[in-house]
């Protein structure tokens, strides 16, 4: 079994208890205007280039492929860049090598922490994953973060071979939802209620997109949400400001419709007068 992975990341303390290693897999089926792993979206690899350094000298370019209107580098264009600037933006790993990697930190992942399977959505290599996470049963603590966007029999499978699932929560409103990350959310409220009934410990996060999510009917459709399954906590994570940041890797412009310059407002008190707990992470 093999799987693809943009980035490996040690020692984060974001992505559920203790301090953790962070797999990053690859793909995912949403297009988030406020994605900022966009390396991370498309199913397959790709060659990226870092313009730190860059001469402008044009080789790159001159053996790059046109795709819908777009440079695609070819190994050719990475074997003739002088300073070595272009990479394939992923890592193909099987599961056992994989699992290898993450042992070696096992000495201070297993003191509270663990191992977290994120993208891209890790379910869109649902199979990779669930090798993994067996592969990883009772050497060290495995969690899932996730859109929740998958076919309930994929989500199920995943959740039954987890510790603990980090699970988004971003527009109630499906139209919203539709609108900003392309996809229904359907899916991922039938996961949810299944998730809030299987036992598995979870916590609810919601990005806060300016005038997006972070509206007053937003919140308070989630925090109605969440009082429905008796849930008290929930983690709130501001817009990063530097989201556009990697899409020069790939040869896009960020360029979302709401304005990346306005504040968010986190608006807590809805989630109090709910019984909720809400934590800005």
């Amino acid at each position: 079994m093999k799987g693809l992975v943009f980035s490996i990341e040690e020692f984060s303390v974001f992505d559920g208890p203790g301090v953790r290693t962070t797999v990053f897999l690859k793909g995912c089926p949403l297009h988030c205007e406020w994605c900022h792993n966009p390396e991370g979206q498309e199913t397959g690899n790709r060659i990226i280039r870092s313009r730190n350094g860059c001469l402008q000298c044009g080789r790159c370019e001159a053996e790059a492929a046109a795709e819908d209107g777009r440079l695609r580098y070819t190994a050719k264009s990475m074997a003739l860049c002088p300073n070595h600037l272009l990479r394939y933006c992923a890592r193909e790993y099987t599961a056992e090598e994989l699992v290898r990697k993450i042992a070696k930190n096992f000495h201070f992942l297993n003191k509270g922490g663990g191992v977290t399977f994120s993208g891209g959505e890790p379910l869109l290599q649902h199979e990779f994953l669930t090798a993994c996470l067996s592969l990883l049963e009772g050497k060290t603590h495995r969690a899932i973060q996730t859109s929740g966007f998958a076919a309930p029999e994929i989500f199920r499978n995943a959740l039954s071979h987890a510790d603990y699932m980090l699970f988004d929560l971003k527009l109630m409103d499906e139209t919203e939802h539709i609108r900003y990350t392309g996809v229904s959310n359907k899916a991922i409220l039938q996961n949810f209620a299944f998730l809030c009934q299987s036992g598995v410990p979870f916590v609810a996060r919601t990005p806060l997109i300016p005038h997006v999510t972070d509206t007053p009917e937003n919140l308070t459709a989630i925090a109605r949400a969440l009082s429905s399954h008796g849930i008290k906590a929930i983690e709130l994570l501001p817009y990063n400001k530097m989201a556009g940041a990697k899409y020069a890797l790939i040869e896009e412009t960020y360029a979302p419709s709401f304005d990346t310059s306005a504040e968010c407002s986190p608006r807590t008190e809805i989630f109090k007068s709910y019984g909720i707990a809400a934590r800005i992470v």
